[in-house]
């Protein structure tokens, strides 16, 4: 069964708090708008520029500032100064709930295995891996 997956960059940091589970939310300013996608590739930006991983959607909230940060901010892995500076020109924003997340036992690389550059902030992968 073809399973709809989206690759994601995303700060080595956050990266490894998502797999350590200690970030619950990823945190965006724009999202994917394919219903399909139940998976996120993370491709860790600069200085690693591997893609380390994957992780399950239990749902994206789209919501308010304030709201969005009091429902997320036990596991944001960021703090309330980071967050709202993120979003500093937005009135609401994105927040992916991890739902299940496995790191890779080996690092992927962009260009050779999937044969594209790294995305601005995200881009579809349609795959019939696992």
């Amino acid at each position: 069964m073809n399973r709809m997956k989206v690759l994601l960059s995303i700060k080595p940091e956050f990266a490894e708090m998502i797999f350590a589970g200690t970030k619950k939310f990823e945190f965006r300013r724009t999202v994917f708008r394919n219903p399909d996608v139940k998976t996120v590739v993370v491709y860790a930006s600069f200085p690693i520029q591997k893609v380390i991983g994957e992780f399950e959607i239990e749902k994206i909230i789209n919501d308010e500032l304030k709201a969005l940060w009091e429902q997320t901010k036990k596991y944001a892995g960021i703090d309330e100064t980071y967050f709202f500076s993120y979003f500093s020109d937005k009135e609401s924003g994105y927040a992916i709930k991890i739902k299940k997340a496995k790191k890779y036992k080996k690092a992927l690389c962009l260009r050779e295995d999937f044969n594209t550059p790294p995305p601005q902030s995200f881009m579809y992968l349609d795959t019939v891996m696992a």
